[in-house]
């Protein structure tokens, strides 16, 4: 199945440069291009794309402001945000998790692994650099949050030990095969188990799940 791209930032060269790369694999198209935030929400709307590469700063609606609105809308709940960035432990991009991103980029980023990130935020499997994303987790993820994003500890009550115990490798940014050799189990288990704390929870992929977990309090934040 090929996967279907919308590209939003507001550097026409950068948009340019990502139809290209992405346009040379056989397995993803880009369907739009976007240069700020509002055109991005109207062509996710029209498109109904696999892959929302947003930037966060851009003139007007900005990438917070567009990526909260294509999550809010039912249509769009199988296209997945992918937030482009320059400095992944930037606040922002936190709260772009919050608000419903599956995922997050650096804008320097090798082009091999910038198409391997499309795919993996396409299929919904894992939250992109382990590395970063504990860094993340470590400085932002555990801060209060006002509003609708906010997660009540009550949200995990149905959880299974066992289904808490994968969320909690789950949240170190780990893939499914890591946390299969870390915990003895196979990856499918694992996928199972990820799948059912998702729809458990209310979370949209594995980004919002461990956003969650964080806000709750479910999780504690590496020291």
């Amino acid at each position: 199945m090929t996967i279907r791209v919308l590209i939003a930032d507001d550097q026409a060269l950068l948009r340019a440069t990502f139809r290209v790369l992405i346009d040379s694999c056989d397995d993803m198209e880009v369907v739009a291009e976007a240069a700020d935030g509002q055109q991005a929400i109207t062509l996710a709307g029209l498109h109904r794309p696999d892959v929302v590469l947003m930037d966060i700063r851009m003139p007007g609606t900005d990438g917070l402001a567009a990526t909260a609105a294509i999550c809010d809308q039912s249509e769009l709940q199988d296209t997945r945000v992918l937030i482009l960035t320059t400095f992944q432990t930037d606040e922002h991009v936190a709260q772009a998790l919050h608000l419903g991103a599956s995922g997050f980029l650096g804008k320097s980023t090798t082009a091999e692994a910038f198409l391997d990130g499309i795919r993996t935020v396409a299929a919904g499997d894992a939250l992109l650099s382990p590395v970063a994303t504990r860094s993340l987790i470590s400085r932002f993820l555990a801060l209060p949050m006002t509003g609708s994003v906010a997660a009540a500890p009550e949200r995990f009550s149905s959880l299974t030990p066992r289904e808490r115990e994968v969320l909690a490798v789950v949240a170190e940014g780990k893939s499914n095969d890591e946390i299969a050799d870390a915990l003895f189990l196979s990856p499918l288990t694992v996928r199972t188990h990820v799948q059912r704390a998702k729809t458990k929870t209310g979370a949209r992929d594995r980004a919002q799940l461990v956003a969650f977990a964080y806000q709750s309090g479910l999780m504690q934040p590496p020291r």
